[in-house]
């Protein structure tokens, strides 16, 4: 491969075809690559890309101008130069069991945004203080979509579930102890729910069960493709 060239070959029509953009996967990627890809894509660049999975540490060492020309958050991991225009009637709520789960509270959000979608994050809304979740129901039920983070135990999404009528998509954390067994347990408690319905993602694939919302917000409205 020439030197001249970075080693990212992208897809992009995909938009065009499932309403959805390609994103950069960042983990794993050489530092120089993604300092590249960051200058490619940058906000004065006229091709929005989603970077994920793009570590503090990793974005605290490009140089300045890298830095600048993107809004990076920390605790997603997340960054972007240009956002996808607005979709006006999209709505999805995000309920977080803790804040313990923010890194993929945040992921969702950031990715919901950065796709123009409206939505609402509601943290700290776990099972062990019932209340809170009861007292944002109505709330919840007003968007078109729920996503649903939690780890430990997971009741958060089997509550949920027997709560609202809205498609739900269940996100397990890598969040508890022990026999949390890095988001195992949470998984499958998802999975075996007595309620019906609901769709489970991968563990801490915040950005996934974004572009799942996004497909069912997107055909409710009209925005089927890009």
């Amino acid at each position: 491969m020439p030197n001249n060239q970075i080693g990212v070959l992208f897809d992009h029509a995909r938009s065009s075809r499932i309403g959805l953009p390609e994103a950069v996967f960042c983990q794993g990627k050489h530092a120089s690559v993604l300092e590249k890809l960051l200058r490619q894509f940058n906000s004065s660049q006229e091709h929005p890309v989603l970077f994920t999975r793009l570590e503090p540490e990793i974005f605290e060492k490009m140089p300045d101008d890298v830095q600048s020309g993107v809004d990076f958050h920390p605790v997603s991991r997340t960054a972007f130069g240009l956002k996808m225009s607005m979709r006006p009637g999209a709505k999805v709520a995000i309920i977080s069991a803790g804040s313990a789960d923010a890194f993929v509270t945040w992921e969702a959000a950031r990715t919901l945004e950065y796709m123009g979608i409206e939505h609402t994050v509601y943290e700290d809304s776990g099972v062990a203080g019932l209340w809170r979740l009861a007292s944002r129901i109505e709330e919840v039920n007003a968007h078109q979509v729920v996503i649903v983070v939690a780890g430990l135990d997971a009741a958060l999404a089997s509550v949920l579930g027997g709560l609202t009528p809205k498609p739900i998509f269940a996100v397990p954390t890598s969040v508890g102890y022990g026999q949390a067994m890095s988001g195992a347990t949470a998984m499958n408690s998802m999975l075996v729910s007595c309620a019906p319905g609901i769709g489970v993602f991968n563990i801490d694939n915040g950005y996934g069960a974004a572009c799942a919302a996004a497909r069912v917000v997107n055909l409710l409205n009209g925005y089927s493709r890009g």
